[in-house]
């Protein structure tokens, strides 16, 4: 079945690549983005393009109509320390953006939308492997933002109908597997997108904060999940509403950390540059460890990560930090 989807945040990271295997499947595909974080050259041409903001009542009626069928929506600031400093940005965007967004959907009758969000809702865990059924304890406003949408989509759930899958994405990272996807991030502060800033000579070094955690290493442990297996789960998440009706909400990881370390030391040995970093002191709410528990989505969307391994991660990176 092919639909109009409207993909808010469509010219970002994880939006474009999203955007890209909807259109490979055939789908007609409205993206909505202010620019902000997006990159035209990530913009797939087989798409219509607004520029424009999830803030905007004009902007919304452009993009939104009753003739859509599903939303996904990724326009959200996300850097978890800003988020601490600049509270205001983030729940002007983040939340209202959202509310606005689907009481815009309501107008034209549009009852499914995918929604990105973050196992920054869990906050320091309790227990490993983080599952659904988690505490959430959000330890930066970031991650507050995206706890406070969800329970919004519950609300909007019970009250109009609106069905809902919520993904909980652990520390998205790589590129395109197919290498159809080059414009780099703008500003990252993930360690992945840093790594190979430095790599690529963007950076002179980077920073390791703290050495001195109860790890093999003493460097902090993190789900890193592969952006094409990300997109793989939207689709069948986006499948499942037209199938089922129902709501949903699961999160997506390997199941497996890995250590800041193993980290630079994988993308040393795959690029054969050499990657200059100095251990600073910790950073204020970073969990010690921090794995998913991604059992509900293998079950309910038959979903399994499958290019995940570091190597295949930092391949995908070199292509477009190195060769491009």
């Amino acid at each position: 079945m092919q639909y109009i989807i409207l993909v808010t945040g469509g010219a970002g990271y994880i939006g474009s690549h999203v955007v890209r295997r909807l259109c490979d499947a055939g789908h007609d595909v409205v993206i909505l983005d202010n620019m902000s974080l997006g990159r035209r050259e990530n913009i797939d041409s087989r798409a219509r393009f607004i520029e424009g903001d999830i803030l905007s009542d004009n902007d919304l009626k452009k993009a939104l109509t009753p003739d859509t069928g599903v939303v996904f929506h990724f326009a959200a600031w996300k850097a978890a320390g800003e988020s601490m400093t600049d509270p205001g940005k983030y729940a002007h965007n983040n939340i209202s953006g959202t509310i606005n967004l689907l009481n815009r959907m309501l107008t034209c009758e549009v009852r499914k939308i995918v929604f990105s969000s973050s196992a920054a809702v869990y906050g320091d865990p309790v227990y490993l492997p983080v599952d659904e059924n988690h505490p959430t304890n959000p330890a930066n406003y970031y991650g507050y933002t995206k706890l406070a949408i969800e329970q919004n989509l519950n609300w909007y759930d019970r009250l109009k109908g609106i069905r809902f899958a919520a993904l909980r994405y652990f520390n998205a990272t790589g590129y395109d597997i197919n290498g159809k996807i080059s414009g780099k991030e703008k500003n990252p502060a993930n360690l992945s997108p840093v790594i190979m800033e430095v790599a690529a000579g963007i950076r002179r070094s980077m920073q390791v904060f703290g050495n001195d955690y109860d790890t093999p290493d003493g460097t902090c442990i993190r789900d890193y999940i592969h952006v094409s297996d990300l997109a793989d789960a939207h689709i069948r998440a986006m499948e499942y509403l037209f199938r089922t009706d129902s709501s949903l909400l699961v999160n997506l990881g390997t199941g497996s950390g890995h250590s800041v370390l193993e980290m630079i030391h994988t993308a040393q040995e795959v690029t054969g540059h050499n990657i200059n970093y100095e251990v600073v002191d910790r950073r204020k709410g970073d969990p010690q460890e921090l794995v998913a528990g991604s059992d509900a989505a293998n079950r309910i969307l038959n979903w399994r990560a499958q290019h995940s391994d570091l190597k295949t991660i930092f391949e995908t990176m070199s292509r477009v930090y190195l060769n491009s």
